[in-house]
């Protein structure tokens, strides 16, 4: 056997998987086994959060009641979450009474509801029925297990990390994209026939306008990133799996070692491996269109509010224009037009950048050595799996 102790070894790479986001990197990846765990503690959160069903919005104590569930689920949750790393794997018993229990809590909420006092009124009760509470639970649990299966709040973590700290490089190149943009967008943006149009569209409707900008983004991204992760090759040789494995659980292990045992082998990923890596680089790429689309729409609304005075928006629009309702000395009109410019620059922007040679070696490739770090440290692990297993003691049979 080439390490001692290499079932701790093995779970300790697991765990720096899952802190990179990138969980479907583990073998035998299952969902009672590594999923669910890790799903407990927002469970708890979600069970617990739906005491505050029990409020009647006409009670006099409904704040100290709304505090006490609140104190209660932050503490439950940061407990379980405690409980969680310390407990890796869940025995069927325990998975048994956990997906139970989860079940059980959108019907026994609102019995319990109808037991203190069948006359009160919960809030959103004559919008959300009891049939409503149990899809919002099954939602929450799909919702869930999905975000959990590929680590989607670590890369969004992660991604706004890397968003914040590129910021400079960011504004680099949305000063170079920005004249582009604007040669497109500014004789729009003054067109009097758009802001009678902005100042009558409703908020819900642009927000379909913003959702089909998004969706043309990430269909973009899609494709693009797809070739990036096809053409990233695993290069196995010993330097650079050592440089991989630095600062990892498995820093010590003896490359050399392995591959004179040729256990060392490029695997090929899976789909749900492959759509892991795809949602990284994803992640990565429409966070920083929002950061670039939040600078825009504060461009836009400097912009307006200097050039576009009421008169003028008046003019345009053929009436006094519709104040908001957030900010009532600003016209609704240019809040809405700022937001549609905005998504669209977002979008102009992200699928600018992934042909742009400077932005490609500024963003793109960090991330594509993020990629192939995890590879390389996948291909380690895998191979002291394999030499785990093979190297494990089988007990005589009779």
């Amino acid at each position: 056997m080439l390490l001692t102790g290499s079932d701790a070894l093995l779970g300790q790479t697991e765990r720096w998987f899952v802190r990179r986001g990138m969980p479907t990197m583990i073998e035998g990846y299952r969902f009672v086994q590594h999923v669910l765990p890790r799903m407990l503690p927002a469970l708890a959160f979600v069970a617990l959060a739906s005491l505050a069903w029990l409020v009647p919005l006409r009670t006099a104590g409904s704040g100290r009641w709304l505090l006490l569930v609140l104190v209660l689920t932050l503490s439950v949750w940061a407990t379980i979450s405690v409980f969680v790393r310390r407990l890796p794997r869940f025995s069927p018993a325990a998975t048994v009474v956990i997906l139970a229990a989860y079940a059980a809590a959108p019907i026994a909420v609102p019995l319990l509801q109808l037991a203190v006092d069948d006359d009160i009124t919960p809030p959103l009760g004559n919008v959300v029925g009891p049939m409503g509470f149990v899809v919002f639970f099954a939602a929450a649990f799909a919702a869930t297990s999905l975000a959990t299966t590929y680590g989607f709040g670590t890369l969004l973590r992660d991604a706004i990390r890397h968003a914040l700290h590129d910021l400079r490089n960011s504004v680099h190149l949305l000063g170079r994209a920005l004249p582009a943009m604007l040669f497109v967008t500014l004789f729009l943006f003054f067109t009097g026939e758009l802001w009678q149009a902005m100042n009558r569209l409703t908020w819900w409707r642009l927000a379909l306008v913003v959702g089909l900008f998004a969706l043309v983004t990430v269909l973009a991204a899609a494709a693009r990133l797809r070739d990036e992760i096809g053409r990233v090759e695993q290069d196995l040789s010993p330097p650079l799996l050592s440089a991989a494995c630095e600062g990892t659980p498995l820093a010590r292990v003896p490359i050399d070692e392995l591959m004179r045992d040729r256990r060392l082998r490029a695997k090929p990923l899976d789909g749900r491996q492959s759509r892991n890596l795809l949602l990284m680089l994803a992640t990565r790429q429409l966070v920083q269109a929002v950061v670039v689309g939040l600078a825009l729409f504060a461009f836009f609304i400097v912009l307006g509010l200097i050039v576009v005075t009421p008169e003028t928006a008046e003019q345009w629009i053929g009436s006094p224009p519709a104040p908001s309702v957030v900010l009532p000395t600003m016209p609704v009109a240019l809040l809405r037009n700022a937001t549609l410019f905005a998504a669209f620059g977002s979008m102009y922007f992200a699928i600018t950048s992934m042909t742009d040679a400077d932005h490609r070696q500024q963003f793109l490739a960090p991330v594509i050595d993020d990629v192939e770090r995890t590879l390389a440290v996948r291909a380690v692990y895998l191979a002291v799996r394999d030499d785990s297993q093979t190297s494990a003691p089988t007990t005589p049979s009779g």
